[in-house]
């Protein structure tokens, strides 16, 4: 198995001064890269005076048939505080995102460099092999304005394009990006990189390379590239002592002005288990910029990730399920079976599981696991599910990323609503044992709240919420006595809880007169609550002699002013007066009898 490493120093930022290089991007799979780009420089700068750059450049992509374009980056870079607009290939491009980085010349003041950044993957790969040509890079007016970057000898243009593609024949590799901007200079003299998350599984043929501005090959007064203690050469283009000399290791170029794009061996220099590399770059005259980093690497490792698919839960328990899985995406190798996982509700180990079968490449794995939360845990807590943990924060596994093996999520259990008993409601008979009922009388103390509440007349209904009461405000019951289900609903939870509604007889109430002329307004002796209610009661009606001139009960309705009783005027209408009565409800709740009188006229 063989490992190979590229180092590529390119830039990658919002606007700002300076960044440190750090990693970007990764890929994993059958991926390598390679570069291109050319200098906007005539000649040399410290050898030939100059202050104007070349109006364009070009360079040739040169992939073979097997090695498919994933993703392409293109960046230009110069003096001043950037040119933002370039056109590539007669295509308009617009930077992405642009860096700055400064340099105090103690005799020509601050000076300022630029590097932009787009992504062109879709246009590289549309376009293929052949010639790319960046034009309308212009750094004129920044020379023109400011003669300290000519004087310096640090006017500069040029153009580099960063290209990964895949290859079925090559092995499976961790493909890295790093990327930043920083600078050295006769004021500071040696910077030192530290690029992370390497993979090194094999040291032979790995390989290191670099992509600098500002470089010259006649001013290397102490300059040096130095990775993990060892000073890099590659002759003859690049000997240890002149790194940065305006050379193209990819087409073995001398004449890249003010711009090295090259290629180290490193296999003896980088061991195996190795997961950082220290890059050091030293000068004590010449001006060198450096941007981004890229590693290459032979890694046939798996990548655990895990994400929550749902959570199912009951109301008012603390058994959950959780359904979940488990990927391999970002690998380069199966994850095996029995790759353990941990369930933690908050920081509490709670559960364990383990996958199933091997998880190939790009695959996943879905399932369930039943937990059953212990009492101490809150109704809201964190879930925390890790890939590769035994539950004691340990991995089993290998893995090229052990930073992305988690997932969490916020559960709040499902709690039903405090139920209170409801009183039972009495409402006065308006006949045949039927009255209208306010259900919601007694809501206040059930404390709604953001709840919902609804009322059925069966418990079956209120569980399936079918046959809901309508207008529960006015109520006619149906059956007396009958039960009502009270249904109150927090969204996710229920309860159900019930009362009573009664008709009870309550007094009636007696008119002190009425007019039988039959014009409809007021013709009987309508005592109110008493027909239909009181349905045993005895009505009897007495002249100012004391004579019983009218009985009845709720069979012949309201005395309707005609006597029948007595000898003579049975059936006809008594005469205008006073009439007595004596009422006899008939009721348990009522056994004394109800007397008064009644002036009847028409």
């Amino acid at each position: 198995m063989k490992k190979y490493i590229s180092l590529f120093i390119i830039l990658m930022s919002t606007l700002g001064i300076a960044q440190d290089i750090d990693v970007f991007m990764q890929f994993y799979g059958r991926y390598s890269y390679t570069a291109i780009g050319n200098t906007l420089n005539p000649a040399e700068n410290n050898l030939v005076w100059f202050c104007e750059t070349l109006p364009e450049s070009t360079a040739p992509l040169n992939l073979t048939i097997n090695q498919n374009i994933i993703s392409a980056y293109i960046y230009w870079a110069g003096s001043g505080e950037g040119d933002t607009e370039v056109t590539l290939n007669g295509t308009d491009i617009i930077a992405d995102d642009t860096l700055t980085v400064n340099y105090d010349d103690p005799n020509n003041g601050l000076l300022t460099y630029f590097s932009c950044f787009k992504d062109v993957t879709g246009l590289v790969q549309a376009n293929g092999n052949g010639d790319y040509t960046l034009s309308n890079l212009d750094i004129s007016n920044v020379l023109a304005t400011t003669p300290g970057y000519c004087a310096n000898r640090t006017n500069f243009a040029g153009w580099s394009i960063f290209v990964v593609y895949e290859d079925l024949s090559l092995p499976l590799n961790q493909v890295s990006i790093y990327h930043g901007l920083e600078i050295i200079n006769r004021n500071e003299q040696e910077i030192n990189i530290l690029i992370e998350n390497l993979n090194v599984l094999d040291n032979n043929g790995a390989k290191m390379g670099f992509l600098a501005w500002e470089g010259d090959n006649a001013l290397n007064i102490m300059e040096s590239l130095i990775f993990n203690g060892n000073v890099l050469e590659s002759l003859p283009l690049n000997p240890g002592s002149n790194a940065f000399n305006g050379t193209n290791s990819f087409t073995n170029s001398t004449t890249s002005y003010n711009m090295d794009l090259d290629v180290y061996d490193i296999e003896n220099f980088i061991n195996v288990g190795d997961d950082t590399a220290t890059i050091k770059l030293t000068t004590a005259a010449d001006l060198i910029i450096i941007n981004n980093i890229v590693t290459v690497l032979n890694s046939q490792l798996p990548d655990a990730t895990v994400q929550v698919d749902d959570i199912i839960l009951a109301c008012d328990n603390k058994t959950i399920q959780v359904d979940y899985t488990v990927f391999n995406v970002n690998s380069t190798e199966i994850l095996p079976a029995d790759t353990p996982i941990a369930f933690y509700a908050d920081g509490v180990l709670v559960a364990n599981s383990v996958t199933e079968d091997d998880i190939l490449i790009g695959d996943n794995e879905s399932n369930t696991i039943v937990i059953a939360l212990p009492g101490n845990i809150s109704s809201t807590f964190s879930l925390l599910i890790v890939a590769d943990d035994t539950g004691e924060g340990i991995g089993t596994v290998q893995e090229t990323n052990e930073t992305n093996n988690t997932t969490t999520i916020q559960i709040n259990l499902l709690l039903s609503p405090v139920l209170t008993t409801l009183p039972n409601i009495e409402t006065c008979d308006i006949g045949f044992n039927s009255a209208t009922f306010d259900l919601t009388s007694s809501e206040y103390l059930l404390n709604i709240g953001t709840n919902s509440i609804e009322y059925y007349t069966s418990y079956d209904d209120a569980v399936n919420q079918i046959n809901e009461i309508a207008i529960p405000s006015s109520y006619q019951n149906t059956t007396d006595p009958e039960i009502i289900y009270t249904r109150i609903d927090n969204l996710n939870c229920y309860q159900i809880t019930s009362f009573a509604l009664t008709t009870i007889n309550c007094p009636p109430w007696i008119p002190s007169g009425f007019s039988p002329n039959s014009d409809g307004i007021n013709d009987g002796f309508n005592i109110q609550g008493l027909l239909t209610i009181f349905e045993e009661f005895e009505l009897k009606i007495f002249n100012r002699y004391g004579t019983l001139i009218y009985q009845g009960g709720d069979e012949l309705g309201f005395w309707d002013g005609k006597s029948n009783k007595g000898i003579n005027n049975v059936g006809s209408l008594l005469p205008v007066g006073t009439y007595y009565y004596v009422l006899y409800l008939n009721d348990l709740n009522y056994q004394k009898s109800l007397t008064g009188w009644v002036y009847m006229n028409y």
